[in-house]
């Protein structure tokens, strides 16, 4: 999550008097960093798909990138290629550039204001009135997946569905237009594009083809239906917001994730419409997703991503985390199998199923505790104990009734039934082997301890890695460890130190497992110079999952989030959000940054990661 949206949330959540969303003092690591001694010697000076899937015919969809979707099958790359990691790592920076290993070549796709849906019309300093601003790309690109399409080669030619979490403004024009247009300006400017892209094999570079028949953008000005146990008490919902992390699912349709509650931009909208999973067909084929649906079985809560696994009977999980201060990790289980052979018969999967909270318990074991009206404590006058990384909250009643109650209060009822509340959950991914990884950012504010939180005041977080009890997406028990603390052994006090062998790094944000088994990891930490100075900019790294070793792969430029991880199914093209760059990037000169989708290649061809 940008830290921009987290000012958002808060200043939404102070203005209508709710304290659960807050920024915390010290929450950022510069504020951490200012009452840290550090070594000064050892400072920068001056300045970091599901299976591709499964396969549905020669005419189908199929997700090639994201956690759970990265199960090899036939469209995975040629075992005759080298997929073992060997580039030569990038040292930390800052500055206004991308840096990419040697022999490595990074060059920008797709920006906030580009042209999508209509040749020749995107933003160049002149004002695009409303119905011009839902046609071209929107702002702040965060999640992000490739989607191959029916007949062509996806090595060369796919969809991208990418998240926009917030707002580019420099494209709005605010000043000059009315209290109301000013709302739909903003809305216009977040949500998820449909983007078909193609390798032009004259110049050798990807581009966008503009006004495609698959080119769309859902906004925060769409319509959007509602289904599963709250569908009759939210009704059907005028917009999206903060579109933060994404996922797939193994019928090839795309996840968007909702990582706030209400409309802090248009708080007229009745703030139960906001915190969903909502389910989005990039082919346009599937007509129970002709509107796109917020599937309310999923919970309500500040969603980032998700990622799912399959067991041997094709049952599915998808595992998600509430991206709060704390939040925590839960688990959705569908109550109808996943149909490889009848891609119309799932589209509807998401609707019914059993919602879980996971509990971390001391001893290295976990439960799966299920979140259903009755269950765990889920009655009418529940005991929510607030916040238990600190000491200050006072319980408060709840009511659970029914279930629309549970999912609407998702987060409560995650409380009440005993799950663990964990340091900011943000990116879950799945490997082939079926381990599941969650980087947890960071969490400025806690005060009580616990063996999965281990450090109060963890300004630099940690990733978690568990297994599921007999591999089973549907276990309801698993076995959990702390895969690394991140922090620098450059500072000073020992919960700032971390325990990262090779490129330190510091809030850990984005991970994917791709379908080769790597681990990437992209970071999400402040951008002052009091955090630079010690990790440089954002950036994106491989950590090897046997030595834990990490080796930074990627720097962004000045204030910018590394965001988003997609692919081809060869492996060779890599597809990588930058999220709010500084001034003049990527267009030298400007007085503004413009959110952007870059390409990695190698230059001999060779996988990305060589």
């Amino acid at each position: 999550m940008s830290y921009l949206t987290d000012k958002l949330r808060a200043d939404a959540a102070a203005a209508r008097g709710d304290a659960e969303i807050t920024h915390v003092p010290g929450q950022m690591l510069d504020e951490v960093l200012s009452k840290v001694p550090m070594k000064r010697r050892s400072m920068l000076r001056g300045s970091i798909g599901a299976s591709l899937t499964a396969i549905f015919g020669a005419s189908a969809l199929s997700a090639c990138g994201g956690g759970g979707d990265d199960t090899p099958s036939a469209s995975t790359p040629a075992a005759t290629e080298n997929f073992a990691v060997g580039f030569q790592k990038v040292d930390a920076a800052v500055g206004q550039k991308v840096s990419v290993p040697a022999n490595y070549t990074s060059d920008v796709l797709f920006s906030a204001g580009d042209a999508l849906i209509t040749a020749g019309l995107s933003y160049q300093g002149t004002a695009l009135s409303l119905s011009e601003l839902e046609q071209v790309g929107g702002g702040q690109h965060d999640g992000m997946e490739f989607y191959a399409i029916p007949g062509r080669d996806p090595n060369k030619n796919g969809l991208l569905a990418i998240n926009h979490e917030s707002t580019d403004g420099f494209m709005l024009d605010l000043a000059a237009r009315s209290d109301a247009d000013k709302i739909k300006a903003r809305l216009s400017n977040v949500g998820v594009d449909i983007v078909e892209i193609r390798l032009n094999e004259t110049s050798n570079k990807w581009e966008v083809v503009v006004g495609s028949k698959y080119n769309k953008r859902y906004t925060g000005n769409t319509n959007y239906k509602t289904s599963g146990p709250a569908a009759t008490v939210v009704g059907d919902v005028v917009g999206t917001i903060n579109n933060c992390a994404s996922g797939s699912t193994p019928w090839g349709t795309y996840l968007t994730c909702e990582e706030s509650t209400d409309n802090y931009i248009d708080p007229t909208q009745n703030e139960n419409g906001y915190g969903w999973v909502i389910e989005i067909d990039p082919l346009g084929e599937l007509a129970a997703l002709a509107t796109p649906v917020k599937h309310t079985a999923m919970g309500r809560f500040d969603h980032e991503n998700t990622a799912y696994m399959l067991n041997a009977n094709n049952r599915m999980a998808f595992y998600m985390g509430d991206d709060s201060t704390p939040g925590g990790i839960y688990k959705f289980v569908p109550d109808g199998s996943y149909d490889p052979n009848n891609r119309a018969a799932n589209a509807t999967l998401l609707t019914q199923g059993k919602l879980y909270g996971a509990q971390f318990k001391p001893d290295g074991t976990g439960v799966w505790l299920e979140l259903t009206q009755g269950k765990n404590g889920l009655v009418m006058g529940a005991t929510d104990p607030g916040r238990t990384d600190r000491t200050t909250d006072t319980p408060t009643l709840v009511d659970f009734g029914t279930q629309a109650d549970v999912v609407l209060q998702c987060k409560a009822a995650s409380r009440v039934a005993g799950a663990t509340q964990m340091d900011r959950p943000e990116w879950i991914t799945v490997g082939a082997d079926k381990k599941v990884y969650c980087a947890l950012t960071n969490n400025g504010s806690r005060t009580v301890t616990d063996a999965a939180n281990p450090r109060s005041t963890n300004p630099h977080g940690h990733i978690m890695q568990w297994t599921e009890d007999g591999n089973d997406a549907t276990a309801t028990t698993f076995k959990w460890e702390i895969f690394l603390l991140a922090g620098s052994q450059k500072l000073g006090a020992a919960n700032l130190k971390g325990n990262i062998n090779g490129d330190e790094f510091s809030s850990p944000d984005g991970l994917r497992i791709d379908p080769q088994g790597r681990l990437w990891v992209q970071t999400d930490a402040s951008t002052s110079s009091g955090t630079t100075s010690v990790f440089g900019n954002n950036a994106m790294y491989h950590v090897d999952q046997t030595t834990k070793r990490s080796t930074r792969f990627l720097v962004g430029p000045d204030g910018c989030e590394i965001t988003g991880l997609a692919y081809t199914p060869d492996l060779k093209t890599f597809f990588i959000n930058i999220q709010h760059p500084g001034a003049g990037w990527p267009v030298a000169g400007e007085t503004f940054g413009r959110s952007s989708t870059i390409v990695v290649r190698h230059n001999e061809g060779k996988p990305v990661g060589a």
